[in-house]
């Protein structure tokens, strides 16, 4: 039993990797334009699961709630790591 905590487990998700790019995006600049960090609002978000840290301007909220945060944090991770391959 004190193995199963030492073990590597492999996480997989297999969704539309586009759509979160995009929502990622709408989301953004919906922030962005009433105003509020997109950043900050974002983080507060995937961290909190509370949606209401997503303006509803633009329907960004019921855009981000159209995925799971684990996808999004994907897509977050994905971009970054690609963004600094050749670093």
């Amino acid at each position: 039993m004190a193995d199963l905590i030492n073990e590597t487990m492999q996480f997989r998700v297999e969704k539309d990797k586009n759509k979160a790019s995009k929502v990622i995006m709408q989301v953004y600049t919906a922030m962005e334009e009433k105003g509020y960090d997109p950043v900050n609002q974002i983080v507060g978000y995937l961290i909190s699961g509370d949606p209401t840290y997503i303006t509803s301007y633009n329907n960004a909220r019921y855009m981000i709630r159209t995925l799971e945060r684990d996808e999004l944090l994907e897509e977050l991770v994905r971009f970054y790591a690609q963004a600094h391959e050749e670093d």
